[in-house]
């Protein structure tokens, strides 16, 4: 089963939850075991599995990358200035794979998915999420 989610960012870089939505399409497949993968289509876009307790955790991501990897300093500025944004999204990485356990998502009490935005904002963003049902 192959569906996607459609979400709009309203910043430049910025870490959204999305964890609901991938919950209830594995509840909407009715798979009891399996896995489902995440990709985030684009280029300056990552996918991120990370506390959900406190969004500070969220803005450290956030001011730790932007330390690592500064806006305006690379070649690829000179073509349309987002640079940082690519080798971001490049570093964090577009996909995840969450095990599918008794029907939910087999992720940790403190552990959410987030969509990583690093060239918003954007009217639209996909991510494309495969579900694969566990044959044994």
């Amino acid at each position: 089963m192959q569906e996607t989610i459609t979400i709009a960012t309203d910043q430049r870089e910025v870490l959204i939850d999305i964890t609901d939505q991938v919950a209830a399409l594995v509840a909407r497949s009715g798979i009891r075991s399996g896995l489902v993968s995440l990709y985030a289509q684009g280029a300056t876009a990552a996918l991120m599995i990370q506390e959900n307790w406190d969004d500070s955790v969220q803005r450290d991501v956030i001011d730790l990358l932007r330390k690592l990897i500064p806006r305006g300093v690379w070649q690829h500025d000179r073509q349309d200035g987002n640079g940082d944004a690519h080798l971001k999204s490049g570093l964090v990485g577009p996909s995840e794979t969450i095990p599918v356990i008794d029907g939910r998502l087999g992720l940790s009490r403190w552990q959410n998915i987030f969509f990583c935005e690093f060239d918003g904002p954007r009217a639209q963003r996909t991510i494309l999420c495969t579900l694969l049902r566990d044959e044994c």
